[in-house]
């Protein structure tokens, strides 16, 4: 192979081409006229039959399906509502407790910084906390406080009444009021089990990270992530092992997870595949070289062009002869050319391997984690209509045992065929 001066090992013949309130009771009806994409439930019981035969009390197949439907979007959208509760609760308290507690005692303050105003939600608050005193509902003693029973629009009045103290805190009122807007009609829907529709459920989740964000609930900026941490990964992410989410083809997780922010922020980059065209088609060559000057390490193994594997790949993919051969070559050119453009071009090593071609990963770790997008080869497919994985790797939202992470197994089967691989010149 001559093209462009490049040096590649001979193809190994002997490898033959060889992802608010709690929901209570049982569902309910829905008021007719649902809007778009709100799950109807069917309406309970059927109508009574003839007579003297009784009501039918059973639910059929359709009926469960929307249920569970119903569950499902209400039980996620119950998990951000319950976490912006108990982030707004602890920044009111931890902001007015100071100034009201030394002059009003343990129990009274929350009284006295609701003020006349207040003291209608603030009495029945605690009156509710007697009950509950009573009855044994108080399972923590932590939760033994009246602000522990205020709702969540009654701590954002505590938070509004009172702005001249949050405001050293906060850059922007307007940013939360808004937030929490969007939330009151989820915390509604959800608190009396009415149908919640797909759109409503996105912009509540939209809301509550963007809240938790400004209310400081989680480490450094979504936006500086490549791919934020949900609240239902981070609860029930163990369920999946690290898989956080799935995709039918490339297309549809570019969508999501552009290359820019895939790439963009990572200190250590690996890749393994045919011609990884992910990266090198979608993330340009000056922005590979900004990226490794600036501190990331990058190391890219591609299916050696001049195997038998590649022919074997061409044959399933019905392509002619010596095309998916020439693509891989340009793509190894190319970033040949970043490397060359690099003031340490030991920083971006580049290999090839000569064995059948099984699955293409890009292992990418940040600062604080890591992320991987993990593709198998399907005998039909090309890379672009095959099913992606998406896989969470190191830091928060990741399962304790490490063997059961997916990242943990693409990353040692990357060492070991980096190991056996060769390097381009």
């Amino acid at each position: 192979m001559s093209s462009g001066g490049l040096e590649l090992p001979p193809g190994d013949s002997s490898h033959e081409g060889g992802p608010a309130d709690a929901p209570g009771g049982v569902p309910g009806g829905t008021p007719s006229g649902i809007p778009a994409g709100a799950v109807s439930l069917a309406g309970g019981p059927a109508e009574a039959g003839t007579a003297g035969t009784g009501v039918e009390l059973d639910w059929g197949a359709e009926a469960w399906s929307e249920v569970r439907t119903r569950a499902q979007r209400a039980g996620r959208a119950y998990i951000w509502l319950n976490l912006i509760e108990q982030r707004l609760r602890a920044v009111v308290g931890a902001v007015l407790r100071p100034i009201y507690e030394p002059v009003h005692g343990t129990d009274d303050w929350v009284v006295a910084a609701a003020g006349p105003a207040g003291q209608e939600w603030v009495q029945r608050a605690v009156a509710v906390r007697e009950v509950s005193r009573r009855k044994g509902y108080l399972l923590d003693s932590a939760d033994d406080n009246v602000l522990s029973f205020l709702t969540l629009p009654q701590l954002r009045e505590l938070m509004v009444q009172h702005w001249p103290c949050f405001e050293p805190y906060f850059d922007d009122r307007r940013e939360i009021e808004l937030a929490l807007d969007e939330l009151e009609v989820t915390r509604n829907v959800v608190s009396r089990n009415r149908a919640l529709s797909r759109p409503v459920l996105e912009q509540a989740e939209r809301a509550s990270a963007r809240l938790l964000e400004v209310l400081g609930g989680v480490s450094g900026s979504p936006s500086a992530e490549r791919l934020p941490i949900d609240a239902v990964e981070d609860l029930v992410g163990d369920r999946y092992a690290d898989v956080i989410s799935v995709h039918p083809d490339r297309v549809r997780l570019q969508r999501q997870l552009p290359a820019e922010d895939l790439f963009g922020g990572a200190r250590r980059l690996d890749a393994i595949g045919i011609g990884l065209n992910l990266l090198v088609q979608n993330f340009s060559g000056r922005r590979l070289v900004r990226l490794t000057e600036a501190g990331c390490r990058v190391r890219l193994l591609f299916l050696n062009p001049a195997s038998s594997a590649v022919k074997r790949r061409e044959r399933e993919l019905g392509l002619r002869k010596g095309e998916l051969s020439r693509s891989v070559e340009m793509n190894i050119l190319h970033v040949r050319r970043v490397r060359a453009g690099l003031r340490d071009p030991s920083r971006f090593e580049i290999h090839v391997f000569d064995e059948t071609p099984r699955f293409t990963a890009y292992l990418v770790e940040g600062q604080a984690s890591g992320i991987a997008v993990v593709q198998s080869y399907l005998r039909r497919a090309r890379g672009m209509e095959s099913p992606v994985l998406v896989l969470r790797g190191g830091g928060r939202g990741v399962p304790k045992d490490a063997e059961h992470g997916l990242f943990t197994t693409y990353r040692e089967e990357f060492e070991s065929m980096w190991e056996d691989s060769r390097p381009v010149s």
